[in-house]
């Protein structure tokens, strides 16, 4: 087994806990492990911020925006530090899908950490890309990672082409229209599941539309908190 991101070697260490008991393979090594940074300690509940306050001064402004805050929560697994930086852009901008299943194991450990109330039959959907960007890239990074979770994948809803997000500015961010349409109801509970949470209005977006289709509740779930 060689690790994804440095391509060395990767030799299981053998201890009283793994003896017995087949040990799941790593996909990166103990070096490039070290460098990604997992989000603990006190964080926002409402978007996954680190922050002492309970609800961050963002989340507070969603709040006040009544018809607009359509996530009930968000929950990220990592920092958005150097080292993920580089993984994000050869995995997503450069094509490398494989290296996506670098962060399987992170991704699905804490799905069932933060996510053990969620009624049985919610339903993982994926933020779509537009057809042009999907053409472009070669795969959709937010499907791959709503693959990864034990609950059932729906991609229900599709993107109308517009300028890459990572182009605008935090307010062009904030005041873009919405660009999604929906191509099927869903009555039940939904966790919104995307690569990384920024501004937070790309899922609002999708959460706003899920919400005027009958969904019940909608929560995101995303690999990094930018």
């Amino acid at each position: 087994m060689h690790c994804l991101w440095c391509n060395s070697q990767i030799i299981q260490e053998v201890n009283w806990e793994n003896l017995f008991i087949l040990a799941k393979p790593k996909n990166l090594c103990q070096p490039c492990e070290e460098e990604l940074e997992v989000l603990h300690g006190e964080r926002c509940r409402r978007c996954s911020r680190i922050s002492e306050d309970e609800v961050c001064l963002d989340c507070k402004w969603w709040d006040e925006q009544a018809s607009r805050d359509t996530i009930t929560s968000n929950f990220s697994v990592f920092a958005y530090n150097e080292m993920m930086q580089d993984m994000i852009a050869k995995w997503k901008y450069r094509g490398d899908y494989h290296l996506g299943n670098a962060f399987k194991s992170y991704f699905t450990q804490s799905f069932h950490e933060a996510f053990s109330y969620l009624d049985k039959d919610a339903i993982a959907v994926p933020v779509p890309l537009s057809n042009e960007r999907l053409l472009e890239r070669g795969f959709n990074q937010a499907k791959m990672l709503a693959d990864f979770l034990p609950i059932e994948t729906k991609e229900v809803i599709t993107r109308v082409h517009t300028e890459k997000q990572s182009k605008k500015t935090r307010r062009e961010r904030i005041g873009t229209k919405n660009p999604f349409e929906i191509t099927k109801s869903i009555n039940k509970s939904v966790i919104l599941v995307d690569d990384i949470y920024t501004t937070g209005t790309t899922l609002r977006h999708a959460g706003a539309l899920l919400h005027e289709h009958g969904c019940r509740k909608v929560y995101a779930y995303t690999l990094i908190r930018g």
